[in-house]
This record gives structure tokens, sequence and C-alpha cells, in this order.
């Protein structure tokens, strides 16, 4: 019995779900700004423009699919509780709609960068991190138990895969994804309404992207990119 690799294990699945909880509430609380910036208030009346995860969470989709992924030793992956909206109190729905869509994908891909930007920095003021970055994006080596240094590595690292993660797969064009809203904005009207009855169906063809390997061809590709951009 080795309780160290258990505690160690344990925190970084505890690191793993702090750090989505982080991600999704960004990625709705952007949702709710941009769309307060178009004349919408609801989110902001609700409270739902903050970074309490607790305004945010989804016992399962924040909470369990994580923590399960986590465990596995899968990438983190998971959802809070959407923001509502009112595109109809927008000065100009379409473009509204448009870029309330966007703003979580981007905010997600702010983070991404802001976590690059760090473990890059850290790099090269730090002899070793290379290694520590190494093992962390290629192994799922988190180097917790590699002093502050390796924590810090750790979270950055976890904060730049999931928000990869987060937002590629929010940029599906699949309703009710968020990349189906910027899609629809740059359609005809009325082949944008046709296209959001797709809605109805959107969920079975998330999955079925999903389990058909799709998604990963095109994450793949990303996170291999980003990999030789931190340890290159």
């Amino acid at each position: 019995m080795q309780p160290m690799p258990l505690v160690i294990r344990s925190l970084e699945v505890a690191l793993d779900v702090a750090v989505l909880l982080f991600a999704v509430s960004v990625h709705e609380s952007a949702h709710g700004w941009m769309a307060a910036r178009w004349g919408d208030t609801t989110a902001r009346d609700l409270g739902r423009i903050t970074l309490n995860p607790l305004k945010h969470v989804d016992p399962i989709g924040s909470l369990l699919v994580p923590a399960v992924l986590a465990i596995s030793g899968m990438p983190v992956f998971g959802w809070a509780k959407p923001v509502p909206v009112v595109p109809a109190r927008f000065r100009d729905p379409r473009r509204g709609s448009m870029e309330v869509s966007a703003a979580g994908p981007l905010s997600n891909l702010a983070l991404a960068g802001g976590a690059l930007l760090g473990l890059l920095l850290l790099k090269s003021a730090v002899p070793g991190v290379r290694e520590l970055v190494l093992a962390s994006l290629t192994q799922g080596q988190l180097p917790i138990g590699a002093g502050p240094v390796g924590l810090v590595v750790a979270i950055l690292s976890m904060t730049l895969v999931i928000n990869i993660v987060l937002a590629v797969f929010n940029l599906i064009p699949v309703p009710p994804l968020d990349g189906s809203g910027i899609v629809m904005g740059l359609l005809p009207p009325p082949v944008a309404a046709s296209y959001r009855r797709m809605g109805r169906y959107g969920l079975l063809v998330v999955f079925a992207l999903l389990w058909l390997g799709a998604f990963d061809i095109i994450l793949r590709p990303i996170l291999v990119g980003v990999l030789r951009l931190v340890i290159g």
C-alpha cells in the first residue's frame, strides 16, 4: 500500500475538476457579459456574470463527468448550466447572437493563451521545466510532486489543455453548440431557420461525432501543434 501516489492522484483529480470549473465559469460569464452589451441583461440580473462556480455548476457535467474522466486518465471535459439569453432583446439580434455565441469559446482560447504564455516564460526562466511540461502534456504525468514549480506547471498544463478542448468542442457547428450560433448569423434567414431546427437532433449528431472519433481528428493536430510550440 503506497499512500503517496494515491494522495497525488487525488490531488490531480481535484485540480482537474477545479480548473474545469473555472474554465466553464469564464465561458458562461463571457456569454452573459456579451449578451448584456447587446441589451439583454437576463444573465446579469440572475447573477450569472460571475466567476463563482456555484452559480454555474451542473452536478453531472461540472462534477461527475470530469471526475470520472480524470480518474480514468482521459482528457477532462464537462459543461455548466447554460446562461439564459433572450436574443429578442438585442439591439441587433442577428449580430448580437453571433457575438454572444463566439464569446464563450473565445474566452477559453484567451485562458489557453495565458496558460501557454505562462509555460513559455516558466520554461525560459527555470531549468528542468521543459521536461516537466513534456511529461505533463504527452504522458499525462502531472508534476504535482515536484514542488511548487511542478504544481504551477501542472495547473498551467491543465488550463491549457482543458480550455483548448472546450473551445474546439464548442466551436463545432452543430446546434446547440456555440459554433452553430456563429454559423446561423452568417446564413440567410430562411436557411438559418432550417439550420436552427437541426437542434432537435443536435445532441445525437454531437454524440455520433464523438463516437466516430471525428472530434479527436480535429483536436489532435491542434494539441500536437501547441505541444511543439511549448517544448520546441
